[in-house]
């Protein structure tokens, strides 16, 4: 009887526990998309998962994580795209209607954690973040608590703030603090929830009309370096929960992208007070931004690469970029390296190219096998604007299968060049996608990546490094965009604009 009442005790209090924990859902589409790429991004880019899946993309929601056991978590739909074009309208459509039906099955919620980029573009709708969160609203009600997790790249409409009551964003560039982001939006949504404070008293929004790329906002370098180093201290202020900037995407021709600053809390005047601070900083700072790297025409930095003894000597195909929102497959860049006459014969300068979209290549690579000849059209098929396909002709080196991103890649070999085609278009940014296709980077002379900031691995094996200002959907040069529908006046396109009104702007709350 003892062990009876024992484990019918323990039941009840385990009972107690569950229906005590408060219920938070979790959704989030997040892509970085240009408006100035003919790319278009569909639903399968996103490799969405579902349900109890969406726990498994965050670390400190393990099994065993105290947060997974402080919360009835109710994850619905969460979807990361590789950057790229705008998302078709049908795509965004889909997965928004599959998070709200599955938000609709398991209503209420205490809060819901709100995991995007901030950067989508879809074709014909402006402001798809502010779009998905105002539907979310319309299905949890206004009572729900959300907190909204952001890449600093992303931008935050008038529409998101007040939809949103939490908001956080990357403190890093290149966004090595990505996971400790999330799950401290995560852990300021649980502390507003238990501690039952609800909602903060105050945001303060200030729009910067400043719209300047990634690489020229780093936070390895000044000013970002020393403009972001202040805001964890704003943010531990006592009457504020969060502060956050961020730098905007600047390949999307929208109204909403611009800098932003959001500060939140509960102390109305140092909410204010700490939001004009951090923006006026940032205003003060604007034309001290420079790229983060040397930068030069494609022609000088191989001119300067071939010159230098530093090895490996990387460079940026920038304008291309996939990790930014460029197609991938712009052929301009391989175009101008095959035709250098110093890498024509096999034992000249050793130089990598990462990389380019090939199916119909890959496809004869693989019939052939490696150590065969073969030769096809690699690229362009989507952003031809600049450069036709490439016929290539060379060995097969090696062949890979399996990645996630590119499918199957092969490396062949044209002079001293080897170029990594791929099955579909993928970013390289690690060591080990060029080991595993028998590629040495560090014993390379030259190692030309479609990438702009190097990542932190590419970072640390550059004895040298080179930004080439190349042309495609991402190009650094802003100025050759054509923008038509951004607010302006906007710095550094309209250079010597007057200084605009950094006053704080009260966001209403999310229940009103």
């Amino acid at each position: 009887m003892k062990i009876i009442f024992s484990l019918s005790f323990l039941y009840f209090l385990v009972a107690i526990s569950a229906a005590s924990q408060p219920r938070v859902a979790i959704a989030g589409l997040a892509i970085e998309s240009s408006t100035f790429s003919p790319a278009l991004t569909t639903e399968e880019a996103f490799y969405a998962k579902y349900g109890a899946d969406v726990l498994t993309t965050y670390p400190f929601l393990a099994v065993d994580s105290p947060l997974r056991k402080r919360v009835k978590w109710i994850p619905t739909i969460v979807g990361k795209s590789l950057p790229g074009g705008a998302v078709t309208r049908e795509a965004y459509e889909s997965l928004v209607n599959k998070t709200l039906d599955s938000l609709k099955k398991n209503l209420p919620y205490d809060g819901l954690w709100f995991d995007i980029h901030g950067a989508m573009s879809v074709v014909g709708l402006d402001d798809p973040e502010g779009d998905f969160i105002t539907r979310i609203r319309k299905v949890i009600g206004k009572k729900t608590i959300i907190s909204t997790s952001m890449d600093l790249h992303g931008n935050v409409s008038w529409r998101l703030a007040q939809n949103t009551d939490l908001i956080t964003c990357y403190r890093m560039a290149p966004h090595e603090d990505a996971m400790e982001t999330k799950e401290r939006a995560v852990k300021n949504l649980l502390q507003r929830i238990e501690s039952g404070k609800g909602k903060p008293a105050y945001k303060a929004w200030i729009p910067i009309p400043i719209l300047l790329p990634g690489e020229k906002t780093s936070t390895r370098i000044e000013p970002g370096k020393s403009l972001y180093k202040a805001v964890a201290p704003a943010a531990a202020q006592d009457g504020i929960i969060d502060a956050a900037i961020w730098i905007g995407y600047a390949w999307a021709d929208e109204p909403r992208n611009h800098a932003v600053v959001m500060v939140t809390g509960d102390d109305k005047e140092k909410v204010k007070k700490t939001a004009h601070r951090l923006a006026q900083s940032f205003w003060n700072a604007r034309s001290q931004f420079a790229f983060v790297a040397p930068t030069g025409t494609l022609t000088e930095c191989l001119d300067k690469a071939l010159a230098s003894k530093k090895r490996p000597f990387f460079i940026s195909d920038s304008g291309d970029n996939p990790t930014a929102g460029g197609a991938g497959d712009v052929t301009w860049t391989l175009t101008e390296i095959l035709k250098r006459p110093e890498f024509k014969p096999e034992n000249g300068h050793s130089l990598i190219y990462a990389s380019i979209p090939g199916p119909d290549l890959i496809k004869k690579a693989i019939t052939a096998g490696v150590g065969a000849h073969v030769e096809g059209y690699v690229g362009a098929k989507v952003d031809g604007r600049f450069a036709p396909p490439l016929f290539i002709a060379g060995k097969v080196e090696s062949i890979e299968y399996g990645d996630s991103d590119a499918e199957v890649e092969a490396v062949i070999r044209v002079g001293s060049v080897h170029v990594i085609v791929t099955q579909k278009r993928k970013p390289y940014h690690k060591e080990k996608d060029f080991t595993r296709l028998g590629l040495n980077p560090r014993k390379t002379d030259i190692v030309v990546v479609k990438i702009g900031y190097l990542e932190p691995e590419l970072y640390t094996m550059q004895a040298d490094w080179l930004l080439a200002l190349t042309v495609g959907g991402v190009d650094q040069n802003l100025e050759r965009l054509g923008y038509k529908r951004i607010k302006r006046p906007m710095f550094p396109l309209d250079k010597n604009m007057p200084d605009p009104d950094l006053s704080a702007k009260l966001v209403p709350s999310s229940g009103n």
